[in-house]
C-alpha cells in the first residue's frame, strides 16, 4: 500500500489544503493528514481542535486519516511506514523553503519522497494565516474554508461576555 504523509499545523485547514489532499489521494492508496503540534507557532486553535476540524473535513475521504504528531517528521513518516510526504506549493516563494526542508528529510532518510502539489490557481493566495486574519477583521472567510471551520473561527473571534 502506498501511503503519503501530508504533514502542517493546519490552523486552520483551508479549502486549498484540501484541494491539495484530494489530488494526493489520486496518486497515494492511504493519506494521512499529520497535524504538527507546532508551539512556538503560537496557533490559534489546539492541538485536539485542530485534529478535530481535519477529521470533520476529511470524513468522505475513505482513504485519508487524521492524525496529529510532534518531533522529526522523517521519524514520524517512518513510524507510519509511509513512502513519501506531501507539500502544498502556492507560489514560488514557497518553493525555496519547501525545497530545503526536503533535502534536509533525503539527508535524515532518503528512502523518503517529498512530492510537491500546487493548488487549484483559485487557492495559490489562500493560507491559514491570511483566513486568520480575515476572520479577526469580521471578514467572510465562508469560500475559503469549510462551514465547520467558519463556524469555529467565528466561535474564537467572536467578542466574549465579561
Amino acid at each position: 500500500m502506498r501511503t503519503a504523509i501530508y504533514p502542517g499545523s493546519f490552523d486552520p485547514i483551508t479549502n486549498g489544503h484540501l484541494d491539495v489532499l484530494h489530488r494526493a489521494t489520486k496518486l497515494f492508496d492511504r493519506v494521512i493528514v499529520a497535524v504538527a503540534k507546532s508551539e512556538s507557532k503560537h496557533p490559534l486553535f489546539t492541538l485536539e481542535e485542530r485534529v478535530q476540524m481535519v477529521e470533520r473535513a476529511i470524513r468522505p475521504l475513505p482513504n485519508v486519516e487524521a492524525d496529529s504528531f510532534e518531533g522529526l517528521l522523517v521519524a514520524y513518516v517512518e513510524r507510519r511506514s509511509a513512502q513519501a510526504v506531501v507539500r502544498g506549493l502556492r507560489a514560488v516563494s514557497d518553493f525555496e523553503f519547501e525545497f530545503q526542508l526536503a533535502l534536509m528529510n533525503r539527508k535524515l532518510n532518503e528512502r523518503i519522497e517529498t512530492i510537491f502539489m500546487m493548488p487549484k490557481d483559485t487557492y495559490t493566495f489562500l493560507s491559514s494565516r491570511i483566513v486568520k486574519e480575515m476572520a479577526q477583521l469580521g471578514g467572510d472567510v465562508s469560500a475559503f474554508v469549510p462551514a465547520h471551520v467558519r463556524t469555529a473561527l467565528v466561535g474564537k473571534f467572536s467578542p466574549q461576555p465579561a
